[in-house]
């Protein structure tokens, strides 16, 4: 659906198309909201520049828009990352409406990937992470009883973070039935509506078990609910709120300023740093493709090769 106040409207046969893909995406593929909208944003950039250029149907949309199309984004700037996204989502949509007879013929099958350099994911070195984590835990504890409960909920977030290795986006969506102190697991609803229980070691419990006892009940108002993480206001806690928590414990802790997602990709890795096996790893995160779990192996070979450069003479 094209649905933003700012930007002309599409023709009728255009923004139709949108929204039936728009409700495919959410009742066939199950993606969440946030990909929902990406997904509107690149492709109503595609359908719009095809409208620039004389097309209001989508079987006038070939191989030379979509070319066309991604040339202008280059000319823009934007990273080749954001052009393979894109191009990934326009194909995504073409290949749907030639599925469903919207189209007679698919332009993407002509339709060359620009080619993304693979970057490895930000990771904390074992004492790194315990270090942002023992930061974490002592402001809790040393905190002002005014200012303990915000103090309490960023060191559960970051506890749960590196100790399940769950995504940003299914932390702020737990609630507290989800959450077994006892047994340490967690319920999440994954990518794609797939849900999962997930372990969680001793100290995230811990820091779980002080925030829902001394800190949550300071935050929580009637219409809270059962959100496990709870804002200033008493509503969920946003990703953006928990990313500024993070910054700052890094910053406290003397660390390397990370991303709360750097937390997930540091407990993968040091979980294969442990020993534990591919399989084990892909289904903790989530992974639907071992492939997107095997990188991690890649971020401990990349460390040992700068190890071995820096300490072999001869290297």
């Amino acid at each position: 659906m094209d649905t933003d106040p700012d930007l002309p409207p599409l023709p009728a046969p255009l923004a139709e198309a949108l929204a039936r893909f728009d409700e495919y995406l959410e009742v066939q593929r199950g993606h969440s909201v946030h990909t929902r909208r990406a997904y509107r944003a690149d492709v109503g950039s595609l359908l719009r520049y095809a409208v620039r250029h004389g097309v209001d149907e989508l079987p006038g949309i070939d191989v030379g828009v979509l070319r066309g199309w991604l040339a202008t984004q280059a000319e823009r700037g934007l990273a080749r990352a954001t052009i393979a996204r894109r191009g990934a989502a326009a194909r995504t949509f073409l290949r749907w409406a030639y599925r469903v007879g919207l189209v007679q013929l698919d332009p993407t099958a002509r339709l060359a990937s620009p080619k993304v350099p693979r970057t490895l994911p930000t990771v904390l070195s074992a004492g790194a992470a315990a270090e942002l984590l023992d930061t974490a835990r002592e402001a809790a504890h040393d905190a002002e009883p005014e200012a303990r409960p915000a103090a309490l909920r960023a060191w559960a977030a970051a506890e749960l973070l590196y100790g399940s290795g769950i995504r940003v986006g299914e932390l702020v969506q737990v609630d507290v039935p989800a959450v077994d102190l006892t047994e340490r697991l967690v319920r999440v609803l994954g990518k794609g509506g797939k849900e999962r229980v997930v372990p969680f070691g001793l100290p995230a419990a811990r820091a779980v078990s002080e925030w829902l006892a001394r800190g949550r009940p300071a935050l929580a108002q009637p219409t809270s609910g059962a959100a496990l993480l709870l804002g200033a206001r008493g509503g969920r806690w946003g990703q953006r709120q928990i990313r500024d928590a993070v910054h700052v414990l890094a910053a406290e802790a003397g660390v390397e300023d990370i991303a709360p997602h750097a937390l997930r990709h540091s407990a993968a890795t040091h979980l294969l740093q442990g020993g534990s096996d591919l399989r084990s790893v892909q289904e903790v995160l989530g992974h639907s493709d071992l492939g997107t779990t095997q990188r991690y192996t890649h971020v401990d070979d990349e460390r040992l090769r700068k190890v071995f450069v820096q300490a072999f003479p001869r290297a």
